[in-house]
Parts: C-alpha cells; sequence; structure tokens
C-alpha cells in the first residue's frame, strides 16, 4: 500500500535538506523590504531615493548599449573604482567594487569569518549581517544599544571579534556614531571593524579619514541611496591595499557588470546633482521627523539617513496595515525582546503630505 501524499512529501524535503550544510536548512534567511509589482504604491519602505539618478548616469547608460554587451565586463571595474579614487582622494589600489554594498558585506565575511570565528554586530541593526554570519556557519553576537543609542565598547571588545560589523548611519535608527568614537573602538579590536555607510550621503560625517590611522578599518558605501541607483546594484568599499588585495581573491570573477560600472562613475562625477537631492532629502527628513513627534506622538531619534524610526505614539503594527491599506509602504521591524518600531523612508514633499493626511485620518477613526 501506498504511504500517504503528505508523507512521502515530508520524506523528499528531509532528503533534499540533507544534501544541504546542516546549517544552511536551519537557517530563516534574510526577507527583503517588500517590493510590490503592481499598482502605483507609495513606495516609503526600502529607503529609495525619491529622486532619480542623475541625468548623466541615463546619458551613459545609453551610450553603453551597443555590441560590446556581448564581452564580459571589467573584473576589477577599473573605471569605477578610478573615479571612486578621484572622488575621494584615495588610492585606487584601496576600492573594491561590488553588486551593492550587501556584496561587498558578503566578500567580507566570507574572507573573514567561518566556524569558531566570530561575528559582533550592535543590535537592533541591519538584519542581514546575522544571515550573513550564518551563510558562513560562523558564530554572532549582537551588542544592545543603548537607550541614547551609544554603545558599550567595553561589551563588544569583551568578546574577541574576528570581524565586527557596524552599521553607521544605523538602521533602523538613523542614528549615527561620531567618527572619533568609531576610531576608539577601532583601536581597541584584534580584527577587522566593517563601517557600512550605506546612509552617509546624507549624514554629517564619515569614518574615510580613520582608514589612515587605523588598518583595522574598511568602510563600506552604496550608490543604492544617495545616488538613486537601487537598481543597478553598485557599491565599493574602502580599506589599506594590502586588505583589499586579499579581498579580490575572494569575490566573484565579474561581480559588476558593464552597465553598472559605466553608470555609477556617471552618478559619482555628478557631485552637484547628488547635492541637490541630498539638500532635498534632508529638509524633508527634517519636517517629516518632527510632525511624528508633535502630531503624532512618536519617539524619533534624530537621523542621519534618509529614513525615520519610529516608536510608540500612532507607530504601531496596526498604523503599518492601515497604511499598507491606503497604498502607502512603509516598513514594521521588530527586534525581539528590545524594540519594535515603524521605519519610513524619506519620499518626496507630496508622497510625505499623503503620509501625513493618512495618519491623520487613521488617527480619527482609532
Amino acid at each position: 500500500m501506498n504511504a500517504p501524499a503528505n508523507a512521502r512529501t515530508s520524506a523528499a524535503s528531509e532528503e533534499i535538506a540533507s544534501w544541504f550544510q546542516p546549517h544552511v536548512p536551519a537557517m530563516a534567511g534574510y526577507t527583503p523590504g517588500e517590493q510590490p509589482r503592481g499598482g502605483n504604491p507609495i513606495k516609503l519602505n526600502t529607503n529609495e531615493n525619491p529622486y532619480p539618478p542623475s541625468p548623466r548616469v541615463l546619458e551613459a547608460l545609453r551610450n553603453a548599449i551597443d555590441e560590446r554587451l556581448r564581452l564580459y565586463p571589467d573584473p576589477t571595474a577599473t573605471a569605477y573604482r578610478q573615479t571612486v579614487a578621484d572622488v575621494l582622494g584615495v588610492d585606487p589600489a584601496m576600492v573594491l567594487a561590488g553588486n551593492g554594498s550587501d556584496d561587498l558585506l558578503t566578500i567580507l565575511t566570507r574572507a573573514f569569518a567561518g566556524p569558531g570565528r566570530l561575528i559582533v554586530a550592535p543590535t537592533p541593526s541591519y538584519i542581514l549581517y546575522r544571515t550573513l554570519a550564518q551563510l558562513q556557519n560562523a558564530p554572532f553576537v549582537e551588542v544592545p544599544y543603548r537607550d541614547d543609542w551609544s554603545l558599550d565598547f567595553d561589551a563588544i571588545v569583551a568578546h574577541q571579534p574576528r570581524l565586527t560589523l557596524l552599521a553607521n548611519p544605523n538602521s533602523p535608527s538613523g542614528t549615527a556614531l561620531a567618527p572619533e568614537h568609531v576610531g576608539e573602538l577601532a583601536a581597541r579590536l584584534e580584527g577587522p571593524l566593517v563601517v557600512d555607510e550605506a546612509y552617509a550621503d546624507f549624514a554629517d560625517a564619515n569614518c574615510l579619514n580613520l582608514i589612515a590611522r587605523h588598518p583595522n578599518v574598511i568602510v563600506t558605501r552604496s550608490l543604492s541611496k544617495g545616488y538613486g541607483l537601487a537598481g543597478l546594484r553598485v557599491g565599493h568599499l574602502i580599506a589599506r591595499p594590502e586588505v583589499v588585495a586579499h579581498l579580490n581573491k575572494v569575490k566573484d570573477s565579474y561581480n559588476c557588470d558593464a552597465l553598472s560600472i559605466v553608470g555609477a562613475a556617471a552618478a559619482l562625477k555628478d557631485a552637484t546633482y547628488l547635492a541637490h537631492t541630498r539638500r532635498l532629502v534632508i529638509a524633508t527628513r527634517q519636517r517629516l521627523a518632527q510632525a511624528m513627534r508633535s502630531q503624532f506622538g512618536c519617539q524619533v531619534p534624530e537621523s542621519q539617513a534618509n529614513f525615520v524610526w519610529c516608536v510608540g505614539g500612532v507607530a504601531t503594527e496596526a498604523t503599518y496595515l492601515a497604511l499598507k491599506e491606503r497604498g502607502i509602504l512603509t516598513r514594521w521591524m521588530r527586534y525581539p525582546g528590545i524594540v519594535e518600531g515603524l521605519r519610513i523612508s524619506v519620499g518626496t514633499d507630496e508622497h510625505i503630505d499623503q503620509l501625513l493626511s493618512a495618519l491623520n485620518d487613521i488617527v480619527k477613526l482609532s
């Protein structure tokens, strides 16, 4: 007699799971923010730039779409790396290009972490860090931020991490540690300190200058946020040349495609456009944060990113769902045992006006 269908399915699932390294089936995996496939929602959930990329990017891409696409791209993205070096005033040998900063973080965890090689990161912070540690089957420890969004450096150093990951500005809080404080942490660590600066284009300061004084500091950047190139997937890291030389052995052979290299280089060269959109985002960020505090009773730390983090007041899961019903996507985030809240990306002024109007309606109906 044949076994029941559900028993056969279970047995097949167990067999398939046995093909993988044991830690892989046990993983939950990273869940990106919702990307709707239909309709025209107001997207304030994944921290994309509300403004289009520089017109120079579109022109460069149009010029690059020809028969050369049959060829492999430059494996080290030389033109892009040289542009990064020119803009930041560093040696091109200090630059590694990546398929977005997530690719760079993957390269770093592959290079430095593994069984018995501990990764430490703050919490609440970027939830991908845990997934990257799990992929390497590396132990992972989170050190909580204090109530004022400062960090207990003693607690981090006590773990003797082989790799420390620090989002600065942080997500979901939008807060940032001053470069001099990050330098204090770097000086106390024996292993690499990766400063994930995905949101640095909206911040008052950054940690690039620390690399000259601290050989263990590695800074990662993304063009998804400040430059409006989330769809191209491109970013870079800056580190000592000796560090980059070893990381080049770990990256995928052609980790940046030809169009990304061309488009990203064009974006970096248009500093005037970046400054313009940066001013717009920061002004709207300040208005949004003030409204969430004064009108809706939320606790909102001072953001150095292109989003605000709201706790208390109207910031509830019910509000998140009510906004979604109205076609406005935000992100409800839970950090078990620590905090939960609503992260709202900075949109255009029109988008934020619609958000605030919807929140007023929701409050009246509650």
